[in-house]
């Protein structure tokens, strides 16, 4: 079963574009765009593994709802264009998982979703790609049942491919949303641990090189 994402964005663009990532990512998303109708919306049904907040709404802004979002046991990040540091640390002393300031990078953002989701224990109890079996929460990974060591760079690399699968990912897509780094010399990194991954799972064709782009994760649907 899908995971439930709630996205609480009062910019109309920039909740759409989320939601569109977060579905081809494999998540089913629930949309708002006013803080007083989050409320109400809560009293009726707050079945959600995360929400991702902006902190600038209109009716009430995102730390009034933090607390009611948190009393339903439903964590949240804040995703915001208010970078200044004393509301980072308002957000997250307050109780965020985590504080994502605006514009940033989708991938960053699915990075920071698989995290959380894995601290809460809400992710899935195994995905399965061929004789391969990841079980996300534990960070382990099978091959034909047998369990195969991943460095934890390389197991986060591998969840991205696999939250977007189908998808072709840039090596300084990969570079921003796993190191935080976006030099052009460095691309060498995320080669290095694309060849390690195909050769421990045995994935030469199932991660596919994409000439002068980087690479996609090819998996029947």
């Amino acid at each position: 079963m899908a995971k439930r994402i709630l996205v609480i964005e009062d910019e109309a663009a920039i909740r759409d574009l989320i939601c569109m990532n977060l579905e081809v990512a494999g998540y089913e998303t629930v949309v708002f765009g006013d803080g007083i109708e989050v409320s109400e919306a809560l009293k009726k049904e707050h079945k959600y593994d995360c929400a991702l907040l902006d902190i600038m709404l209109p009716g009430k802004d995102g730390f009034a709802l933090l607390p009611e979002l948190s009393g339903y046991q439903i964590p949240v990040i804040f995703l915001t264009a208010k970078g200044d540091i004393q509301s980072k640390i308002k957000g997250l002393t307050e109780g965020a998982e985590d504080y994502l300031v605006k514009p940033f990078e989708m991938l960053e953002l699915l990075v920071r979703l698989e995290k959380v989701m894995a601290r809460q224990g809400k992710q899935e109890d195994c995905i399965r790609i061929r004789n391969v079996e990841i079980y996300p929460e534990k960070r382990v990974v099978k091959k034909d049942g047998e369990k195969v060591y991943l460095m934890p760079m390389e197991f986060d690399c591998l969840m991205l491919f696999v939250r977007n699968k189908n998808k072709a990912l840039t090596r300084k897509q990969l570079l921003n949303a796993l190191w935080n780094v976006e030099f052009e010399g460095e691309t060498r990194t995320v080669d290095a641990h694309v060849g390690r991954i195909r050769k421990k799972l045995d994935f030469q064709d199932v991660i596919q090189t994409i000439p002068r782009i980087g690479y996609r994760l090819e998996v029947e649907e």
